[in-house]
């Protein structure tokens, strides 16, 4: 596989809520090849979960829940791996695909991205690794594995055919409610969640802003464990965030002062948008809460 990217098509995304002001900017860059990748371990289990995060805390949007199907994969070493399956199947589609095929499937749309926000689980041994694609640079940090102060509650549910019991713990800033089975005795997890005496089936804080449900099951899978070898930026999880808030705020200012090159944002009548540069403000808070402290 290639090791550089191919830039066909920028796309940017303005969303305004009912007042006029804008309420998100999206900063797409569509890129043609697949990184080489590196193998960590075999696989002996995959669940898919879904997973739906609010996008407007305020509620002026219609459509404020974004979503993505997200892939974990436990290997038998107890090394995991929780990433968008909709990437997986990108990835797939371009390493097999030609330049015009391409070309045609971007123009179509089937070619969108789903999180670049991936997980590991014991890689290295003891600790999580987050790697995460914001704008064209890849970032990865790394923390010991969060020890979870787990309650046990008397709900019940049934997921998947699997009796699950809850708990709930408070984790950097959020309330989580989880379902998990002792049918499936892993102590894994979707995310950073893990640490029970079974396979956590179901999760959501407590204002329903982010939830994970499993929605599907493989029992032998023999897809590896992979990590992209790319140039990391190494940082830590408050440097991760300080910089996806940069970026979030005014992704077109940080795509100038990251790459050295300009963009012109046009509004409908062609005219150029003077205000395109000015930061925003953001309606929606991420999974952690405590990254400003």
């Amino acid at each position: 596989m290639k090791k550089t990217f191919l830039i066909l098509v920028i796309t940017l995304i303005v969303t305004a809520i009912a007042s006029g002001k804008i309420h998100r900017r999206q900063l797409s860059i569509f890129q043609a090849s697949v990184p080489e990748t590196e193998t960590l371990t075999p696989e002996n289990m995959e669940f898919v979960y879904d997973y739906r995060y609010c996008v407007d805390t305020t509620g002026s949007l219609k459509d404020n829940f974004n979503t993505d199907n997200m892939l974990l994969q436990i290997g038998p070493d107890g090394l995991s791996k929780f990433s968008s399956y909709k990437n997986l199947t990108v990835d797939s589609i371009l390493m097999r695909s030609t330049q015009e095929q391409i070309a045609e499937a971007a123009i179509e749309g089937k070619l969108s991205n789903g999180e670049f926000m991936t997980i590991y689980k014991n890689y290295p041994a003891g600790r999580l690794t987050h790697t995460e694609k914001i704008c064209r640079d890849w970032f990865r940090y790394d923390e010991e594995i969060p020890s979870l102060d787990w309650e046990l509650t008397d709900s019940v549910a049934t997921i998947l055919g699997y009796e699950c019991q809850s708990a709930r713990c408070k984790f950097r800033g959020r309330e989580w409610t989880v379902f998990y089975t002792e049918d499936i005795p892993l102590m894994d997890g979707p995310w950073k969640l893990h640490g029970l005496p079974g396979l956590i089936m179901k999760a959501s804080d407590a204002d329903g802003h982010y939830t994970f449900e499993c929605i599907g099951i493989k029992s032998k899978a023999d897809r590896p464990i992979t990590i992209y070898k790319v140039p990391f930026n190494k940082t830590d999880r408050k440097g991760y965030y300080d910089t996806k808030h940069r970026y979030e705020i005014n992704p077109y200012a940080y795509y100038e002062a990251t790459t050295g090159e300009h963009i012109t944002v046009i509004d409908g009548a062609g005219n150029p948008s003077l205000d395109a540069y000015d930061p925003i403000e953001l309606h929606y808070d991420y999974i952690e809460l405590d990254w400003k402290k």
